[in-house]
Formats: structure tokens, sequence, C-alpha cells
């Protein structure tokens, strides 16, 4: 569970889990949002960050079996209508932005062999990271300690799957490092859905003097020609889940990706109630995509083809300032990301030959550029009352020049700028030390991704006729925890205007549009404890209600957002004796509607995942042996949904059973 173990032997006024999501450091029970704190899990694939995420309340990570997609991420039912990619959630590791100045982020890169933890914001605090709705993702790599030490492992499992990892971690002298190198492999549960990844990933630190301290980040991610089966009709799925879509494999739809980022931290310690943390970062990004469009559309000048080659350049920075003046505590900050974009599109055919890239049909260069200011304030009013109010302003401006035009395609330069000032504010109340209760409200907005503003329904060019999307967020909360137990309540709704949608997607182009009014209000649940000395327990539950209020073109007042479920529910029950672990993972979600009609829905399931796992300690090493069974039932389900799919292929189908034998040593 989420803190269970974390918590289990602790009295409650220790209250050792402290977080950093809000902006201000305080201890979990003091934070007025809905916050949660993951491990990463060290019995599993390592691969999937939805691993990891399946048991916070208000977050569905759908692993779509589908590694030249991303990991489909929500939070409060934001981000999914995200075709690839996540949308709506702000990433970050180690505080350096995974996601782009234009709202387009990714977790594929996320190197889990050296991260240590994974903080969730949820709702309205989320308006202070600007440009996103639903939350914010935060990982944090784990600082090297102690004498050099070498780590690794391997596992091997179902669909021909391998992740073979090795890696460091240590100090010397004044500098701490943690290194990791991962390579994976699949052929994928899907036909035609084979995929390899290799990432690195290394944190070297040192205090420079007392109050001085630096730290270095580099991540190389590369993952070529990942195979996409693309999605299924209902009658397909029907038939066989586990089929390719058969147009992917006439057009060899398939992904290389691949991205080499590095960044650096470095903090000041300016007094004993002041600090400077200065962060810069720099990157370049290649994607490489062949889509399933047919060549009889291509004939339309305009048309901007079937291969998609993306090159991009990205750098960015931030500077704050936070002050302890007790009983005030003080943040103040600026940050600026940019981004350069050669977006190329190409033919998908050369001749009778399809699924290679052929005459090119479309150049563009894109740049869009994100400063933002904000500041925060939280104030002590008495013992057990306290208030936090916080602003942010943002500008984001966006520019194409178009480099290809000819007869029948004229040049479709063009720019867009938005900006937007979001409040947020929260009272929390204390009456025990181990119970708060807090309200919070805040103003965000989302701008078009470059992705979403790519593609118009009428030809070629940007679709500058988008207006970001801007939400009103409440919410009610509160959280309990004792030595063996805790509990969280949060109660929620979300009011936006002009939601991003997606008005069609065909061959992986998909156009977008702007909803009129939205609604989403739910609850959610979450809780644990450890019992009879040798078990634990979690639930989380989450009851979410997303709708249309007002329609506008094919949105439907009334209808339910697709891609969303109404419920979601997970359990688990850990048993440790000794040095041997078992833990049972039980989860359900409710039918998901597909498409704005409302006309289809992918069923509802339950899935049940058994790990089972041994250590050996050594003097100077520990091993770990582990064998993990997923869909434990064998159920045939609908993993993720790709909403308003224009030739009906909305259903990715999950796994059916799959075996992960594993092994992992550290000195």
């Amino acid at each position: 569970m989420i803190i269970a173990s974390v918590l289990a032997d602790l009295p409650p006024d220790l209250n050792p889990l402290t977080v950093t999501a809000t902006r201000i450091e305080a201890p979990l029970l003091e934070v007025p949002a809905a916050v949660s704190s993951v491990a990463i899990r060290d019995a599993g694939l390592g691969v999937n960050l939805s691993d990891s995420l399946g048991a916070v309340p208000g977050l569905l990570a759908r692993d779509r079996q589908n590694y030249a997609q991303d990991t489909q991420i929500s939070v409060r039912g934001f981000g999914a209508r995200s075709t690839f990619g996540i949308r709506g959630v702000r990433l970050y590791v180690d505080g350096i932005p995974a996601t782009q100045p234009d709202g387009q982020g990714q977790v594929s890169h996320f190197n889990l062999a050296t991260a240590q933890r994974v903080e969730i914001l949820r709702g309205p605090f989320s308006a202070l990271y600007g440009n996103s709705s639903g939350g914010v993702i935060q990982l944090f790599t784990a600082d090297g300690a102690g004498e050099p030490s070498l780590n690794g492992g391997v596992a091997l499992g179902s669909f021909s799957t391998h992740r073979v990892n090795v890696g460091s971690e240590g100090e010397v002298g004044s500098w701490r490092y943690n290194f990791g190198y991962m390579d994976f492999g699949t052929d994928g549960a899907r036909g035609h859905s084979a995929a390899t990844r290799e990432s690195m990933q290394l944190k070297v630190g040192a205090k420079l003097a007392d109050n001085h301290q630096l730290t270095l980040l580099y991540n190389d991610f590369d993952a070529p020609d990942a195979q996409d089966p693309l999605g299924l009709t209902s009658a397909q799925f029907n038939a066989d889940p586990w089929q390719a879509a058969p147009v992917s494999l006439q057009f060899n739809t398939r992904k290389s990706a691949s991205q080499r980022q590095g960044g650096v931290l470095y903090d000041w310690q300016l007094s004993d109630a002041q600090q400077l943390h200065l962060m810069g970062y720099t990157g370049r990004r290649t994607v490489l995509q062949y889509l399933s469009i047919p060549a009889g559309p291509q004939a339309n000048p305009a048309h901007s083809g079937g291969v998609v080659d993306l090159g991009t350049r990205y750098e960015g920075g931030e500077m704050r300032w936070s002050g302890d003046l007790y009983p005030l505590q003080l943040v103040a900050g600026l940050t600026y990301d940019g981004l350069s974009q050669r977006r190329r599109g190409f033919e998908n055919f050369i001749g009778s030959t399809l699924g290679v890239r052929g005459a090119l049909r479309r150049d563009e260069l894109n740049k869009v550029h994100a400063f933002d200011q904000y500041a925060q304030a939280a104030l002590r009013l008495t013992p057990s009352w306290s208030a936090q109010l916080g602003i942010r302003h943002s500008e984001v401006q966006f520019k194409s020049d178009d480099d290809y035009v000819r007869a029948g395609n004229a040049d479709d330069s063009g720019s867009a700028d938005y900006s937007a000032t979001t409040p947020v504010a929260s009272l929390l109340w204390r009456p025990r030390s181990d119970l708060s209760l807090y309200g919070a409200f805040g103003r965000g907005f989302e701008t078009p991704t470059f992705a979403e503003l790519a593609y118009r329904s009428d030809g070629a060019g940007l679709n500058f006729a988008l207006d970001p999307a801007r939400t009103r967020h409440f919410e009610l909360g509160t959280k309990w925890q004792s030595a063996t137990a805790h509990a969280e309540l949060a109660l929620f709704r979300a009011d936006t205007r002009d939601e991003l949608v997606v008005a069609s997607s065909s061959g992986g182009r998909s156009v977008y549009a702007n909803a009129g009014r939205t609604r989403r209000e739910g609850v959610e649940l979450g809780a644990g404890f450890a019992f009879a000395s040798r078990w634990q327990s979690g639930l989380t539950y989450t009851w979410l209600q997303a709708t249309v209020r007002e329609g506008e073109g094919a949105l439907v007042s009334g209808n339910r957002i697709p891609g969303v479920p109404h419920s979601a529910l997970a359990a688990t029950l850990n048993w440790t004796e000794g040095s041997w672990q078992a833990e049972l993972q039980g989860s359900y979600l409710s039918r998901v509607m597909v498409n704005d009609a409302n006309a289809e829905s992918a069923p509802p399931y339950a899935l049940f995942n058994l790990t089972l796992s041994h250590r050996w300690q050594q003097p100077s090493s520990q091993v770990q042996v582990f064998l993990r069974v997923d869909n434990l039932l064998d159920r045939r389900y609908v993993g993720s949904v790709i909403v308003n799919d224009a030739n009906g292929r909305f259903y990715e189908s999950g796994a059916g059973r799959a075996l992960l034998l594993g092994l992992r040593l550290a000195q």
C-alpha cells in the first residue's frame, strides 16, 4: 500500500512522511492537498511506471501493451483523451520537467532502476506548476550513499520478455553518485508489438561548502522500431483480442524514439531561514513514426503524409527562493521552458510498396516558449489552523514557419499566444495530532500541444483556432494516520470551459476541437493498515462522474466523457515472514465510453496479480528472487482505449496470464 510500510511501528506524532508536491515541504498531514508518495516496486518488470501506480486514488495508469505509444495516464479524468504521450498532467524527474512547454509529456524515458519514489499531486494545487489540469507526477532518483557498491538484476517472462539492469551507487570523497543502465526487450502480448529499449540514468551530487549543493543529471533513452499493433474494432477484439489490426501489418506501423537530456541543480543556503534554488536543463528528442494512412487520401496536395519525422531541441530553467519566517513560509520563482521542433511529413509508400518513407509532404519549424512567475505563502494561524495562498502567471507562445509551400498547399505559417493567471488557496485544520481536514480551490489552464495543433480537418497546417481549456477546481479532504494504519478521503469538483477533445482520430492522426463545458466530480478513498504482525492490506477506490455539461459539435450534453471510468477499485494483501514475502493485488475498472456519442464502451473487468519473493542477506550483499503472475485468472479485457478513433478501432487489449521470474543483487 502507499504509505502503510512507512508508518508501521512508528507513533503518530512522529509523522515521518514528508512531501514536497505543493512546493512547500511539509509532513503529509500538514499538506492541504491530495498527495501520495509511492515507493518504486522492486519485485516486477521495472520498465513501466504503471506497475507502481496502481494503488493511487484518482489516478489511472493503463498499460497499453503497445510500446510504440506511452503509458496512458489520467488524473481525475484529465489526460484520458490522449492517444499517445501524457496530457493534462505535469511530469518531473528530480525537479526537471518531463513535460514540454506545450504540455506534452512522456514517461517512457523514466529509468526505474535508479528511482526511489514517486510523488503524485492531484487537484487544485497542480495549478502552481502551470499548463496542466489534473495533477503532477514527480519521480525522484535515489541519492548515492555509503561505500561504492554494485547492483543489478535480470527478469525473464512471457512473450519472450527480458530485462537486464546494472548499476552502481555510493560516495567518493565529497561526491555521491547513482548510475543505472537498463536493457529491455519483448515480442509483445499482441501480434506486431515487439519492442526494445535501452535507458541510462546518472545522478552525481556534491556538497561544495557548508551551504552550497550541486547536482548533475544525465539521461539517455533509445527505443528503435517499436511495432504498433494499433487498436481493434469490437468485432476484432471479440474474435481475437491479441491480434494486431490487419492494417498495421500492411503498413508495418512502428515508431522509433530517442532522447538525450542533461540537467544541473544548484542549492544555496543563504541563511538558516532562506534558500536559493537554481535549475537548468537541455535535451534533444527524435521521433520517427510510420502510420497506417492509405495512399488515396494522400493524393490531396494539402495532406501531410503517413510518416511523421520530429526532431526536437528543448531547454529551460528555474530560479526559486524560499524563506521560513515562522509563522510564515514563502516561496517565489521564475521558470522558462523553450522548444524548437522540426516537423516533417512523408508519404508512407513508394509506388506499390507500403510502410516505407516516400516523398516529402510537410516541412515546418515549430517553436514554443513558456515564461511563468509564481509565488506562494503558507501561514500558521494557530497551533491547529494553517492557510496557504498561491498564484502563478503563465505565458505560452507558439510559432510555426511553413517551409513546404506548393501548388494546392499554401503557406500555413502562423502563431498563437496564450496566457493565464491561476490562483490557489487552502485552509487546513488539525483537531488532533493524527487527523487533519482541509479545503482547497484553484484555477488551472491547459494550452493545446503541438501534437493537438498538428492537424486540421480542412487540410495541412496547424490548428491555431484551438483555445486553451480553463478549469475551476474545488476539493475537500481529510487524512488520518496512526502507528499501524492510515486513511484519506477527498471530494472534488472540476468545471472546465473549452476542454480540448478529439474530434476525429484515424491512422495515428488526431484532429482536436474545443468542447463547451465539462464537469468532473468524484470521491477518492485510500486506506491501509498492518495487523497480526505479518500482514498488511490496502484499499483505494475512486468514483468519478465525468460528463459534458454544454455540448458543441459531436459532444452531447449529458454524455459521459470518453476514456474515463465511473469506478476504479484496487486492493492489496501483503504477507511477510522473515525473508519471505507474498502479495496479492486485485483491481476493478468499470466500463469506459470510447467516443463522444457514447455509442460503444469497453466492458468492465477485474484482475488479480500475485507476487512471491525471497531474500538472502549475506555479509556484503543481498539477493532477491521473485516470481510474479499477472492476470492470474487469464481474463480477456480492454487494457486501454483510443478515444474517437475514426475507424472504430477503439480497443487495445490487455495481456493474458503472464509469468515473470526475476533476480536482484545488491552489494
